[in-house]
């Protein structure tokens, strides 16, 4: 197993994870509540290097190659909210995710976050169980049916 590289995003990793954004919002289409997640999460697209400016963007890598992102922002009420996680399928179940969750994580902890909250879709069992991991678990379900 490969020790996880994790590192917070530079400048020069916006267009690698704007292709990666458009990559994992390709898998939520046909997706049970992904749809609506595409509607509520806008794409970033060009604007990652304005997003770093306003969240906490991690990326996992194999050497010079990106493969995963995760954005985290804290809100006033000191939540830290994990917007968005991917790991490419070519890089999971290598411990990517996991990484990046802790350094977010960490990184929280250091500005005074007092919680951490994340979301997955259903039926997401790599999300769901990525968060369970770290010790997140469900307060909430939130059910919707368009009309």
């Amino acid at each position: 197993m490969l020790d996880p590289t994790v590192r917070r995003a530079a400048a020069n990793d916006a267009a690698d994870i704007e292709l990666l954004e458009r990559e994992a919002r390709g898998a939520l289409i046909g997706q049970r509540g992904g749809e609506r997640w595409l509607i509520e999460h806008p794409e970033v697209g060009e604007a990652w290097t304005e997003r770093f400016l306003t969240a906490d963007v991690w990326v996992a890598h194999i050497e010079r190659v990106v493969v995963g992102y995760l954005v985290a922002v804290l809100g006033s009420d000191r939540i830290m909210r994990v917007e968005q996680v991917w790991v490419t399928p070519e890089a999971r179940e290598l411990g990517f995710g996991d990484g990046m969750l802790t350094a977010a994580i960490a990184g929280a902890v250091e500005h005074g976050a007092e919680a951490v909250e994340g979301q997955a879709l259903p039926g997401d069992r790599h999300t769901k169980n990525l968060y369970e991991r770290a010790g997140i678990v469900a307060r909430l379900i939130t059910t919707y049916k368009r009309l």
